[in-house]
This record gives structure tokens, sequence and C-alpha cells, in this order.
């Protein structure tokens, strides 16, 4: 059939006679869990395997259900088991794509109560810079629930460390980044004007305000500099406010979110990216930055020092340190070697994270659960 069923067959496994269930959700709105089950989906589909999605954020019908908050979750949850139901009972193997909060309850516990009751294994694929927490204070079926799954999966070593804390053992395959869609441009002549960019939603955890303040200190040194915030989120209010007050509302643009299918086209135009948050895990956005052969400066957030080399692919500065933040950014804009350094340092990271290394560690763990499932 396709190159994924030959290297199958050599296995003795017919997992991709079936289809694999991925539970996950979509963009809109865009984030780093959503945009890697897109590409998972995506990729998996391009190389022939059924792929049967169960989006965890379908749209709601009608969709002015969405506007009713406590309503809504019940007009989401009843389909979502309904697929859910049906989708395992079609499937050889559950790939569960999870996070901290609420999203566990309503969300991956049933999946994989459902994948029990269907008597298919399933891999619990964990994403989010909140782990911890949220395991310190979670109730005790969290964890054997996540003890029960067949296979373990995080992103990075950081997740790796903290799922060893609470007794769980992982292994880890990294985030995707579709190098496909991403072109390295040379280096602009950006003159007095550079343009600093930031990927991130307008949450709290992820700490724009020091990336804007941290603007400030830029443009005492480039008085033309630019900042282009592209995300959605409850922040924006306040953050419109505090440009206003820093006296920059002329110089940062808050696009919104940017579609994934152009979100290249950003990059194409930036000089540095600026990554300020709080609480990290393997962010999206410094991976899109390394394919694009934007430098990064980024804090030292979670999981970011083992995707991120300091002084070698990017340079890291403290949580909420916005001067440091300032002074980091201005050594790239002002050392054109360094940041030529950084910015082919950050290409051949972004490769280790293509699809072409990614893929044969999905498909590795698919081929382990689905022969533990026949040999039961």
């Amino acid at each position: 059939m396709l190159t994924v069923v030959h290297e199958m067959e050599g296995f003795g496994c017919d997992v991709f006679r079936q289809p694999l269930c991925v539970v996950g959700p979509l963009p809109p709105p865009s984030g780093g869990m959503a945009n890697q089950c897109e590409q998972l989906v995506r990729l998996l589909r391009a190389e022939g395997m059924q792929v049967e999605l169960v989006p965890t954020n379908a749209p709601y019908r009608p969709a002015f259900i969405g506007r009713l908050p406590v309503v809504r979750a019940g007009f989401r949850l009843l389909p979502y088991l309904l697929h859910l139901w049906r989708a395992a009972g079609r499937a050889r193997v559950m790939h569960v794509l999870a996070n901290s909060g609420w999203a566990w309850h309503l969300l991956v516990t049933p999946a994989m109560v459902i994948a029990r009751i269907r008597q298919i294994p399933v891999i619990i694929n964990y994403h989010g810079g909140n782990a911890d927490s949220f395991f310190a204070r979670a109730p005790s079926y969290v964890l054997r629930l996540l003890a029960r799954a067949s296979l373990r999966v995080t992103p990075s070593g950081f997740l790796q460390r903290v799922f060893a804390k609470y007794g769980l053992s992982v292994e880890v395959i990294p985030n995707i980044v579709d190098t496909s869609r991403f072109t390295p441009m040379t280096p602009r002549m950006f003159g007095d004007a550079p343009h600093l960019v930031v990927t991130r939603n307008l949450e709290e955890i992820y700490d724009i305000p020091t990336a804007i303040r941290a603007f400030v200190g830029v443009r005492s040194v480039f008085r033309r500099a630019r900042l282009t915030v592209a995300g959605s989120g409850p922040e924006l209010p306040y953050l419109r406010s505090l440009v206003g007050e820093l006296a920059v509302e002329d110089c940062v643009h808050f696009s919104g979110r940017i579609d994934n299918v152009k979100i290249p086209t950003l990059y194409a135009a930036a000089d540095c990216l600026i990554n300020p948050s709080k609480v990290d895990n393997m962010p999206i956005s410094i991976l899109e930055a390394f394919a694009s052969g934007v430098p990064v400066v980024s804090t030292a957030a979670g999981g970011i020092p083992d995707m991120v080399e300091n002084g070698v692919s990017g340079l890291l500065v403290p949580i909420g340190d916005h001067e440091a933040m300032a002074r980091q950014v201005l050594r790239v804009l002002q050392d054109g070697s360094l940041a030529e350094r950084l910015r082919q340092a950050g290409l051949r990271q972004a490769q280790k994270y293509a699809w072409q290394q990614v893929r044969a560690q999905w498909l590795d763990a698919y081929r382990h659960v689905a022969a533990s499932r026949r040999e039961s």
C-alpha cells in the first residue's frame, strides 16, 4: 500500500490495516498541542495510514451554544463521547494528546475508560509545562490511570523528569516541526528598524508584558524598531493598556491569531523571536523560528533549556527579567556574527524535530503497543 504499511508488514503487525484513533484538539485556537495534533494527523495520513481523528474541541452545533458557559460543556461532551465509543470500536491503537487541568478530567479520562472497555491499547502523549503542579494536586485516580496506559510519551526530557518524580516511566518523542513549510531567508539589512516577533497566546503564563517591556529597551537603541505580537487571548485589553502607558502604541502591533498556513510569512519578516513564557515545555514557536533561520531569545522556563542551548542555538534569560531580555536581544541585533551563529545552530537543531526524524519514533510506538495487544 504505502511506505508505512510495507515497514509494518516486516514486523508481522497489522496495526495499519485498522485505523489509528487520534484524540486531541485542532486549531483554532492555535496552541502547541492543537498544532501538534493537526500536524501529526496530516503527516501520518500523507504516509498512507488510516487515521480517525476524534477532536476534543469540535465546533458547537448550533454555534450560539458556544456563548452559554455551562450548557456548552454538555453539548460538546456528549457528541465527543459517542464519537470516542464508535472510533474505539474500529481502532487498533488509541493515541490521546493530553494536558493538565479540567481537560484531563473531562476529555482524557473518558478516552482511557472507553479504551479499557473496548480493550484497545492507549498511548498517552502528555504536553504542557504545568504537569508537576497538576500531579501534586490531582486526585489519586489521575496517576493510576496514567500508570495503566500502554505507553506514556512526552515531548521533552523535562517532562520525563517530572513523570519520574511520580514513579512513572515515559518515552520521549519530540514535538514535530514541519520543515517543508518554512524557508530560511537571507538575513535582512534592517538598519535601525529591526522587526521582533512574539508568537504566543495572550495568556498570563506566557508573560507577554515582559516581552513588551524588553522591546521598550530595544527601542531606546533602535528608534524605528517594531514588535508584532501574534496570538489571541484574554490578556489583550491589559496589553493594549500597557503599550499605551509605555508610549509604544505606534510600533507594537497585535496581529491576532495568524493561521498556520500564514505563519511562515511572519517569520520570514522577523529579525528575532522573543519568547517570554513563565511556564513551558517545548514551544512550537521556537522550533518554527529555528526552521525559519530566526535567532531566538527566550526565558529558561521549564523544558526550554532542553531544546535551546544557551549561547549556541539561542540566548536564555531568567523568567520575568525584561532588562536581561532587552540586553540579549540587543546582542543579537548588534552583533551580526552572533546572529548568524545562532541562526545556523537553530537550523541544525530544527532538523532533529523534522518529520523525517520523528516519524520512525511514532511508528515504533504504534508497533510496540499494537504488538502488546496481540500478545495479550
